[in-house]
């Protein structure tokens, strides 16, 4: 899952929030020196990774993209889905996504002190240009793929991933519907047991 979806299944609990965004720059377990909230979101973060990526749902939509983005068609179905997820967001919370979005940002600037240096570079870009609230936009996931494809210097062509989600909008759509049910059941779960 991208960033929205591991922001909401941090269930409002601010710290867990935190580990929960920044665990992708944190390396094996140097994790010590951050508040233990924080530290148990980035243990969250890794098990709804571990999930996702077992899970039969994600992989069939990973399927459908694999020829043409070979190892890449995890993270392109990933930022698909949240998509979806900023999309339907009202199914999803009573919060209006630029609100939640908004405190998000807020929570983050809070707690610049700890966050990692990838994080505190990302992170005037990403208010700036209010990269999760465009999620929800197929523009935002456009410049999302493109962003990407640029990190890897053109090599993932994930730019060219905006047509994929145009020509199985529905198939995707459908998949991320019953696949996130689960996945908020099983991190509820994850989450009351930290």
């Amino acid at each position: 899952m991208n960033f929205l979806a591991h922001i909401y299944l941090s269930f409002d609990d601010d710290q867990i929030t935190i580990g929960n965004f920044i665990a992708d720059n944190i390396r094996g377990n140097k994790i010590d020196h951050l508040p233990l909230r924080v530290q148990k979101g980035i243990l969250l973060h890794r098990e709804i990774d571990t999930y996702t990526d077992s899970h039969r749902i994600p992989k069939i939509s990973s399927k459908r993209l694999h020829k043409n983005y070979s190892h890449y068609s995890r993270v392109i179905v990933d930022i698909f889905y949240d998509h979806f997820l900023a999309k339907n967001w009202g199914v999803y919370s009573d919060t209006p996504l630029d609100i939640f979005v908004e405190n998000f940002y807020d929570l983050l600037e809070d707690n610049y002190t700890i966050l990692p240096n990838g994080v505190k570079h990302m992170m005037p870009y990403m208010i700036t240009d209010n990269w999760i609230y465009n999620y929800s936009k197929m523009e935002g996931i456009g410049r999302v793929l493109n962003g990407m494809n640029r990190r890897t210097k053109n090599k993932s062509k994930m730019n060219f991933a905006i047509l994929d989600l145009e020509e199985h909008y529905s198939e995707f759509e459908k998949e991320f519907t019953s696949f996130f049910d689960e996945l908020i059941t099983f991190s509820k779960q994850k989450y009351i047991s930290l």
